[in-house]
């Protein structure tokens, strides 16, 4: 029987999968090399190989587990380890959610990524220069790839405009 890992990556496996079948429907434009699916195609890829690597992982760590049962048992890990982060993580990503429709992308992105890195970064004081950049690059990166390489048009915010 897999482990708490193994069935993640089954679960991850079967998803991206089921998902990736999904992508053969998407039509493919005459006038563009690369349609909708083709990025989608390229994530769901990884994440199923990725997923496999996961359940082999965790089948030769229970193998090695048998091989070693007269070692003492550790106590299970707990399933959450920082349950505070968790859920600043689901609340700054709710805040990104809802600001983007109002501010823009380009703005809402670089706040999220601020946001987020100052809440997993241990001192965030001490490094806010490389927060601050890392922010403003992402959104731009991102921005300049969808927008100026795969013309893909980016929500524009209600109260900014851009």
């Amino acid at each position: 029987m897999p482990g708490r890992d193994g069935i993640a990556g089954l679960v991850c496996l079967a998803g991206s999968l089921g998902l990736l079948a999904l992508t053969r429907g998407l039509p493919h434009p005459a006038l563009v090399p690369i349609g909708p699916g083709f990025y989608p195609r390229i994530v769901l890829g990884v994440t199923a190989a990725l997923s496999v690597v996961l359940v082999l992982a965790d089948l030769l760590e229970r193998r090695r587990a048998r091989a070693g049962a007269a070692a003492t048992v550790e106590a299970p890990l707990p399933l959450i380890r920082n349950p505070r982060l968790v859920g600043a993580t689901f609340a700054i990503f709710a805040g990104y959610v809802t600001l983007m429709p109002l501010v823009g992308f380009r703005l809402a992105t670089a706040l999220f990524v601020l946001a987020l890195q100052a809440a997993l970064e241990p001192e965030p004081r001490r490094h806010w220069l490389r927060i601050v950049l890392a922010a403003v690059f992402t959104a731009w990166l991102t921005h300049l790839a969808f927008e100026g390489y795969l013309s893909v048009l980016l929500p524009r915010g209600r109260w900014t405009g851009f």
